[in-house]
């Protein structure tokens, strides 16, 4: 089955536009922040992206488009440890008008594939708000285990994790 996005990893400056339309929309922010991000501190934490995603040739943040189309939906994350790393990190942000139709799932089983393939991965973690149903029910679904519910960063968080 031809899968209906497709990834590319956030490379370039050029790549900010399709970060910034995520990260300062507050509906996307709402259970991650809880507040839309600003352009001059969206800028700095590009920066700090960008630099993450060139230690790991396979892995970090993607840029997420729907293959029909060619157009930005999302970012899809599966960023290693670097101090543990055979741990990752998966994670994923949709824009709005593309909730409720299956893509964050598609998203997550891309990353786990891509996770199981590479043999250097052992576990893999998620946070979420745990007011997110939607996110919650992606990650159990993928065999996902809710390990702890607790305050990250001021903000209500729950750690879900699986080995695999």
């Amino acid at each position: 089955m031809k899968s209906r996005i497709y990834l590319e990893k956030f490379t370039s400056d050029e790549d900010f536009e399709y970060y910034f339309s995520l990260v300062s929309n507050e509906k996307v922010m709402a259970m991650v922040t809880e507040r839309a991000i600003p352009l001059d501190e969206a800028r700095s934490n590009f920066k700090l992206l960008l630099e993450k995603n060139k230690r790991h040739k396979e892995f970090g943040i993607f840029k997420v488009f729907e293959t029909s189309t060619n157009s930005f939906i999302g970012l899809g994350k599966m960023a290693v440890d670097k101090d543990k790393p055979d741990e990752a990190e998966l994670g994923y942000l949709l824009l709005p008008e593309f909730w409720g139709k299956g893509y964050g799932s598609e998203i997550a089983r891309l990353l786990l594939e891509k996770a199981r393939e590479s043999k250097v991965l052992r576990r893999i973690t998620a946070i979420i708000d745990p007011k997110n149903t939607a996110s919650k029910k992606i990650l159990l679904n993928n065999g996902f285990i809710s390990e702890k519910i607790c305050e990250i960063d001021g903000l209500p968080g729950e750690i879900f994790g699986r080995n695999l």
